[in-house]
């Protein structure tokens, strides 16, 4: 696959923990261009990452192994960095804080998740 224009070197964060889905999405991002910078399975390994790596957009697992994301996504926030969350549950089960964000919903396509990326890769810092 070639690479997308405007995803070339984009330092992506991923925040899941089905290593299915996480091998999926980085095969994914490498073939869109995009470097993945960061892996993280919680919350913990994801709060070093978000205050330690250089991002330039995060997917985020909402529901990792029964904690929500949260925490991450504010980190993100704080820093600037757009994110999207991925999830199984859909919009609905966000928190009302976080409608603005896009979502992806399990199973996405490749398409999808071109399309959300380049949402948040559009997206000023």
């Amino acid at each position: 696959m070639s690479h997308e224009p405007g995803f070339t070197g984009a330092r992506v964060l991923l925040v899941e923990d089905e290593l299915i889905v996480a091998w999926a999405l980085v095969d994914n991002l490498i073939d869109f261009g995009c470097s993945v910078v960061g892996q993280a399975a919680n919350i913990q390994q994801a709060l070093v990452m978000v205050e330690t790596l250089s991002i330039d957009a995060a997917i985020l697992d909402l529901d990792l192994k029964g904690d929500r994301s949260y925490p991450v996504a504010d980190a993100l926030r704080a820093r600037k960095v757009p994110f999207a969350f991925s999830t199984g549950y859909g919009r609905d089960s966000l928190d009302p804080a976080y409608a603005d964000t896009p979502v992806l919903k399990k199973p996405y396509s490749t398409r999808d998740l071109r399309v959300v990326l380049h949402r948040l890769l559009a997206q000023p810092g």
